[in-house]
């Protein structure tokens, strides 16, 4: 797949990042929701669903994010989106930081390159309007296309997704989940964007069909060419589509890496941990997998431990894990780790 030429070096408060074939970094972002109380709401804390992360995304591929559910990962894609604001941080897209551009300037330079797919298709789609108004709105918006080209691009589209074009007259209620959400596939594909972030999106539906859609996507990757930031709790299906994965915990971002070289050798004691529950069939010759417990209950982000996150959890932690924040850095060639047990 091609990658993006230019080579485009920005200036942040700290330092210089330099941008070669990354379409996407995120450069210690954060997302503090305030908690107020009282009569007169005063804010008397925060709830840190991201607390200090950093990945890139390169061109054309499907970089995924895994983690146990409200560890952040939705957060983090609202945030590349801009349906939320950081609290902090840096969201480089194509070089271009977009992480404090005002909505008119974000409709202009961003809104139809990024769209997303969302986990519930039905909660995501206007129940009172009709399948070719959906379709048909994204163009509205951006003023694209006469009347009579949207209606071909609509058709066109409905026939890329495995949709019939009898269904325009039709309301969301009456289709299917997995119809449901191949409408709302269709839907991020009208403005024809570089990068998609699906959060969560075969997880509401049967097996059969989130096979459908996996591979649904997988087609439309390589006919667009397409960047995917692909979130999800589910890790067979992360490690079928994805090409990078990074494991967030408690708003933290604690390994990355590959997906071969991250299920066959994970690092930090959280994804060993996650990939000891993934099922497996035992076969002849073939050593059972040892499953890891982990023990307590996730801390509440308002009020994360101090150190390392995971070390409340953590059946490996020493003195160090609890007083100091592990260095978010390269163990070996494209595999990160935030982790004392790696020097």
């Amino acid at each position: 797949m091609s990658a993006i030429n230019t080579t485009v070096t920005t200036e942040t408060r700290d330092d210089k990042i330099t941008h070669t074939d990354d379409i996407l970094e995120i450069h210690n972002l954060k997302k503090h929701f305030p908690i107020k109380t009282g009569v007169l709401q005063r804010i008397t804390g925060y709830v840190k669903a991201v607390d200090g992360i950093s990945f890139k995304v390169k061109k054309g591929e499907t970089f995924g994010i895994v983690g146990e559910s409200g560890c952040g990962k939705s957060t983090v894609a609202r945030n590349i989106i801009r349906l939320d604001k950081p609290s902090a941080g840096n969201i480089f897209y194509k070089g271009k930081d977009i992480s404090n551009l005002p909505e008119s300037e974000l409709r202009k330079s961003v809104r139809r390159d990024i769209q997303m797919i969302f986990q519930d298709p039905f909660g995501s789609l206007n129940p009172r309007k009709t399948l070719g108004s959906i379709l048909e709105e994204p163009y509205k918006v951006h003023s694209m296309y006469s009347k009579k080209e949207r209606r071909e691009k609509i058709e066109a589209l409905l026939d890329t997704v495995g949709l019939e074009e009898s269904f325009t007259n039709r309301y969301p209620h009456e289709f299917s989940g997995g119809q449901r959400q191949r409408i709302a596939i269709a839907r991020t594909l009208t403005t024809q964007p570089d990068l998609i972030v699906a959060d969560e999106p075969v997880s509401a539906l049967d097996v059969s069909i989130q096979a459908q859609i996996v591979n649904l996507l997988e087609d439309l990757q390589e006919k667009f060419d397409l960047t995917y930031i692909f979130i999800s709790h589910d890790l067979s299906v992360v490690r079928h589509i994805c090409d990078r994965v990074g494991v967030m915990y408690l708003g933290n971002m604690m390994e990355l890496a590959d997906k071969n070289q991250l299920y066959s050798y994970p690092l930090h004691p959280y994804t060993q941990s996650l990939l000891s529950a993934i099922p497996r069939t035992r076969s002849k010759g073939r050593p059972p997998r040892e499953r890891i417990i982990l023990k307590g209950e996730i801390p509440s982000p308002s009020n994360p431990p101090k150190g390392c996150v995971f070390h409340t959890r953590c059946p490996m932690a020493f003195d160090e894990c609890m007083h100091k924040v592990p260095e978010f850095k390269e163990h070996k060639p494209g595999h990160f780790v935030a982790c004392h047990l790696y020097k």
